[in-house]
């Protein structure tokens, strides 16, 4: 076993196959997730780590400064980003040469938090009320400092909740009927580019649409005309399961244009029954689109609103598949439909979370404790994908997070230390250095100007 400098203690290992060939062990100054950097530069670029301190409360006692807090925060989520989401692997993370660099301070020279260490910061100080809130805003309040550099003039919200299956007797855990799953179930807000702007863990047999206004109205408050003057346009979509009157009146009152799915029923139906007939003539072998609006008002609505619906006769079924839309656009039928078609990227963002985060690993006891371990893995998410909007080149824009993850952050890097400088010798293998060039370009791109100037 190394120890913990990373010097062999008794030779390199031979090889048979080969008597030229040797093994020897220094893992102190060998890492293969050297890609971490830029995202640590991007991290400092945005101030996101430093941010988050100042919203986190330090419960521990003795001295324990604000800076060593946003440490260990950096080390929850840059773990997460390589792949590392559970505490027991940060024994063998405090050890590696970027790892110890991305921390700063005290873990440069002498390694960053242990796994004990680690686990009290998730288990215990992040678990405390106020800091769990905390988190909750974190991800929200990442986003307005990506927008303080580059305001959008429309914001589109999608809304959608998923299923984190668990294997033990998690608290909260509960068989799902409709993912026919043991489960909690959390819920999602995302925008058009991508990034988590709140999420919510909730007990497994809860409705989908339980608890969409502790989630919802802080993203609208945040997006309102005061708040960003420079919107021009602002939208929502979601599925059935959040055609809800209060949340088509509060839509509509804070001026937002929604499009939102409602489940059929007979009264729908007799507004398109000249629709769901076929047409006479042999049926083709393409699929064939019909498109209306109407107005329907609901019992429970205090007025009609535009619903738009799509009929889709498909070769060889007999009965066409019928969709009903709830909006307060004025688009055309066939561009409304169009719109909320787009809905699916919020699916590609949790399958991409699944996979490429594994933020379904919720494996602790206490449902206060898997509820930080959502939102540290949503911080990394968005971190991940601000690099990947905001950061690449055109070479690699086009990745998903599961790419990146596996060619850019498993750079393999050798630490050279000398007495000024410490150097990362990176492989070139999987990304050449003008990517790595190109990447870290874009980032200083989001940098103030220096404070001199400012000054000036």
């Amino acid at each position: 076993m190394a120890n913990p400098v990373g010097e062999v203690e008794s030779g390199p290992l031979r090889l048979q196959f080969d008597s030229s060939l040797k093994l020897t062990f220094r893992g102190s100054s060998i890492s293969s997730d050297g890609g971490l950097l830029l995202h640590r530069e991007l991290d400092d670029a945005l101030g996101l780590n430093e941010m988050a301190a100042e919203f986190l409360a330090d419960t521990r006692t003795g001295r324990n400064g604000r800076h060593r807090l946003a440490g260990l925060l950096r080390q929850s989520i840059f773990s997460r980003l390589a792949g590392c989401e559970d505490v027991n692997d940060a024994d063998r993370l405090r050890r590696e040469s970027v790892m110890r660099q991305l921390v700063g301070g005290r873990a440069v020279k002498h390694g960053a938090a242990s796994a004990s260490a680690m686990g009290r910061f998730e288990t215990e100080m992040l678990t405390w009320p106020g800091n769990l809130e905390a988190l909750a805003d974190l991800p929200g309040r990442w986003i307005d400092a990506v927008h303080d550099r580059r305001p959008p003039k429309s914001i589109t919200l999608d809304m959608d909740s998923s299923e984190s299956p668990v294997h033990g007797e998690q608290e909260g855990a509960v068989w799902n009927g409709h993912f026919q799953s043991k489960c909690l179930h959390p819920l999602f807000v995302f925008n058009q580019y991508g990034d988590l702007e709140r999420c919510a863990l909730r007990p497994g047999n809860v409705h989908s649409a339980d608890g969409w206004e502790h989630v919802l109205k802080p993203v609208l408050a945040r997006y309102s005309a005061k708040a960003r003057p420079s919107i021009i346009r602002r939208r929502f979509r979601a599925d059935a399961a959040f055609a809800i009157l209060t949340l088509f009146d509060l839509l509509e009152a804070e001026g937002w244009d929604y499009a939102i799915r409602i489940k059929s029923n007979s009264k729908l139906y007799e507004q398109i029954g000249w629709l769901m007939k076929r047409r006479p003539g042999r049926p083709p072998n393409h699929v064939v689109r019909e498109y209306t609006s109407f107005h329907y008002r609901a019992k429970s609505w205090a007025k009609p609103r535009r619903v738009v619906a799509k009929v889709e006769f498909h070769p060889g079924e007999l009965f066409p598949r019928v969709g009903f839309i709830v909006t307060n656009r004025s688009l055309p039928s066939e561009r409304v439909l169009a719109f909320y078609n787009q809905r699916g990227t919020a699916e590609q963002h949790i399958k991409e979370g699944k996979h490429a985060l594994k933020w379904t690993r919720l494996s602790c006891m206490r449902f206060a404790t898997n509820a930080v371990r959502l939102q540290l893995h949503a911080l990394a998410f968005n971190l991940a994908n601000f690099l990947r909007t905001l950061a690449t080149p055109d070479e690699i824009a086009a990745w998903l997070l599961t790419s990146l993850r596996e060619r850019l952050i498993k750079t393999g890097a050798r630490l050279v230390r000398h007495a000024r400088y410490a150097i990362f010798q990176m492989a070139e293998a999987a990304l050449p250095r003008s990517i790595f060039a190109g990447i870290l370009g874009l980032i200083n791109g989001l940098r103030g100007p220096p404070a001199a100037a400012v000054s000036a």
